[in-house]
């Protein structure tokens, strides 16, 4: 029985090794290939398939340099002020978040680009309760340390922005620009920047290219947000503030 036991623990032990080899190699090879595909992109494509509607998929992989950049300063003025600052995990958001559920009012994500960007590229985004979320957080939280590791926040920004969900079947910048606003990426108006930005907590919801008065509303904080941040540095002025 020892003999067993000793046995399990060695193959649990080599699995464990192999996973967490598995993952990081996975993060080092996505630091410099570009990423063409996400599991929510194959899983929206089921759920066409499934309500018998023909699939939509529209994606294009371009680099940052290629994104107006006024995109990753919308996105960053909406999503997460404090990117460029932060490790992956913004302490201060999730404490008022966990005051918000404590006082039972309606609460906002806490989740960081970061995470946001772990969630799109490394899991399947299917909704869970009680033991199975925290696992799905311990997960995000242990794949969005590792890209905050291996990644700078240029690349996080890259990849966040050509996997982030921006309407239906539409994934990415290129995909929303040319789909929404017919040019591309980095023809992209700060106007327009805002719009994408304001509707990426439900791009389903909320369509960039048909705004609603509450959209333009939300379109005219973005814009009020991004003079105040004022840009997003390039990757060589990162260099010289990590310096």
């Amino acid at each position: 029985m020892k003999t067993l036991f000793s046995r399990i623990g060695k193959f649990i032990k080599w699995m464990l090794l192999a996973l967490v080899a598995g993952s990081i190699l996975l993060v080092l090879l996505f630091r410099y290939m570009p990423v063409y595909t996400s599991p929510l992109m194959f899983i929206r494509a089921f759920e066409q398939v499934s309500r018998g509607e023909q699939i939509r998929w529209h994606h294009s992989w371009v680099d940052l340099d290629s994104i107006s950049p006024d995109l990753p300063l919308a996105v960053m003025s909406c999503e997460d002020q404090n990117f460029l600052n932060h490790s992956g995990f913004d302490w201060e958001a999730i404490k008022k978040v966990v005051e918000e559920r404590q006082e039972g009012q309606r609460y906002r994500g806490g989740s960081t680009i970061s995470q946001q960007t772990a969630k799109n590229v490394f899991l399947f985004p299917t909704s869970s309760t009680g033991k199975l979320a925290w696992a799905r957080k311990g997960v995000e939280a242990y794949f969005t340390v590792l890209i905050e590791f291996f990644w700078d926040k240029h690349r996080i920004m890259e990849v966040y922005l050509n996997t982030i969900e921006m309407g239906d079947g539409i994934y990415g910048a290129q995909a929303v620009a040319q789909e929404h606003f017919g040019c591309d990426a980095k023809d992209l108006t700060r106007n327009q920047c805002a719009m994408i930005a304001i509707t990426l907590p439900n791009p389903l919801r909320m369509d960039s290219s048909s705004p609603t008065r509450y959209m333009y509303r939300r379109q005219r904080w973005c814009i009020r947000q991004m003079k105040w941040i004022g840009h997003f540095p390039t990757r060589e002025e990162l260099k010289e503030k990590k310096e």
